[in-house]
C-alpha cells in the first residue's frame, strides 16, 4: 500500500483518511463487486463482530468504516445503523448514506452511539488513536466498540502483505493489531474488556468460486484466480463441506471495549 510511514498525523486524522481513501478509491469497485456477487461468503466473520458487540433491537449501531454497508444485514431486528465511509467507490450504490470526503471527524453528536463495530479496515491506518478518539466522543457512557481486524504476525497477516500486497494494484502493509492496540484504546478512553483470536471460514460453493472471490475482493492484477487458489490452500487452508462447498480458514483479533 502506498502510505507515508511515520508522517505524522494531524489532530484531525487526515493523513489517516487519505492513506485509507488511496488504497479504495483505487480497489474500493473490485472489492465491492466481490462482495455483492457473494453476499453470504463471509457471514462468519460479521456475525462474531456482532456477537461481541451485542447489540439489542432499539440501538444505534456504527459501522466505521462501512465499505458497502454489509455490516447492517446481519444486524438485529430493529437496530439503526450508521454506516460512514469515505471512499465514493464504495458510497457510490447508495447503500451508505451520503457522500463523506474524509474518515474524521465522524458526522455524528457526541454521545448519540450505543455500539460501535470497526470491522477489517483500521489495518489501512498507520495511527489509530485519532478513530479511537472519535468513537470514544460518539458513543454514549455505557456503549460498547468492537474492533475486529487481522492480528499481527498471524497466517491471515503474512497472506495479506504477502501474496495479496505482491499481485494487487495497491501493494499491501498493514499495520495489524497487537498489544500496541489494546494499549492505544486505554489511552482514548476506552476500558478493554476482551481480546481474542476468532477463527471462522469464508464459505463458497466450491474453491473456484473461493479464488474468484478473493482475486476480485483484492484486486489481484499480477496472478490468476488458478494462483491465487493455490495461495490459499498453502498459506491459509481450505475445508471441504459435506455440500462440496468450500471453507477458506479466516481469523481475526476481536477487541470489545466499554465506553465508561
Amino acid at each position: 500500500m502506498r502510505r507515508t510511514r511515520g508522517a505524522a498525523a494531524s489532530d484531525d486524522g487526515e493523513i489517516l483518511s487519505k492513506t485509507y481513501q488511496e488504497l479504495f478509491d483505487q480497489r474500493g469497485s473490485a472489492y465491492d463487486r466481490a462482495m455483492r456477487r457473494y453476499p453470504e461468503a463471509r457471514r462468519q466473520e460479521f456475525e462474531q463482530a456482532i456477537e461481541a458487540a451485542a447489540p439489542a433491537p432499539g440501538m444505534v449501531v456504527a459501522d466505521v468504516p462501512a465499505g458497502g454497508g454489509y455490516l447492517q444485514a446481519y444486524l438485529p431486528s430493529g437496530c439503526t445503523c450508521l454506516g460512514h465511509e469515505p471512499c465514493a467507490s464504495f458510497t457510490n450504490h447508495g447503500a451508505v448514506a451520503g457522500q463523506p470526503t474524509q474518515l474524521l471527524p465522524l458526522p455524528w453528536a457526541r454521545a448519540t452511539v450505543d455500539r460501535a463495530i470497526s470491522l477489517a479496515g483500521v489495518h489501512h491506518l498507520d495511527d489509530k488513536r485519532p478513530l479511537f478518539s472519535e468513537l470514544h466522543r460518539v458513543v454514549r457512557p455505557g456503549g460498547r466498540l468492537v474492533v475486529s481486524d487481522v492480528a499481527a504476525a498471524s497466517a491471515v497477516a503474512r497472506f495479506l502483505d504477502g501474496y495479496v500486497g505482491g499481485h494487487n494494484s495497491t501493494g499491501h502493509e498493514g499495520v495489524f493489531l497487537d498489544e500496541r492496540t489494546l494499549r492505544e484504546l486505554a489511552e482514548a478512553g476506552w476500558t478493554v474488556e476482551n481480546a481474542a483470536i476468532r477463527d471462522f471460514h469464508w464459505v463458497f460453493p466450491d474453491r473456484t468460486a473461493m479464488a474468484m472471490f478473493c482475486h476480485e475482493l483484492f484486486d489481484l492484477r499480477s496472478s490468476t484466480p488458478a494462483d491465487t487458489q493455490a495461495a490459499i490452500e498453502d498459506q491459509l487452508g481450505v475445508s471441504t463441506l459435506a455440500n462440496g462447498g468450500a471453507a477458506m480458514h479466516w481469523s481475526l483479533m476481536t477487541i470489545s471495549a466499554r465506553r465508561t
